[in-house]
């Protein structure tokens, strides 16, 4: 088998296109939560906190002179991923918790009994005959 071909029926495997589509959609998923942190929750948390810009905040290690730029620790940009990052895992904590909900749901639907066995149905067949016989 060519090298070609192994590698085509790799790529074309079920979970390697359901891994790519996850991570297409992991990608757009977490610019919109960072939009949603940068463009509306920081800034709400920026008032709240006397109008601090968190991307802005950052300790000058070395000033800048001539043509070298200043060393700095931005650790305002540090704290905007940590805000990033836990609402991306709330989200995704969220979503998974609706997804086991709508299958706990699902499972929780009585499947229809199963069919009782040969046994079972001549047993069955005897009780009635015997009831049938102290009866009469």
């Amino acid at each position: 088998m060519s090298m070609i071909q192994e590698f085509k029926d790799f790529a074309m495997r079920g979970n390697v296109i359901d891994l790519a589509v996850g991570v297409v959609i992991g990608a757009a998923f977490g610019k919109i939560v960072s939009s949603l942190v940068a463009d509306i929750i920081t800034p709400v948390i920026g008032v709240l906190v006397g109008g601090v810009d968190f991307s802005d905040l950052a300790v000058t290690l070395v000033a800048a002179q001539g043509d070298k730029a200043a060393v700095v620790i931005g650790y305002g940009k540090f704290i905007q991923t940590i805000f990033d990052f836990t609402i991306i895992a709330f989200a995704i904590f969220m979503f998974v918790k609706l997804i086991n909900r709508m299958h706990k749901k699902k499972a929780e639907e009585p499947a229809a009994p199963p069919a009782p066995s040969a046994e079972e149905t001549l047993l069955t067949e005897i009780r009635d005959l015997l009831k049938q016989q102290r009866n009469s």
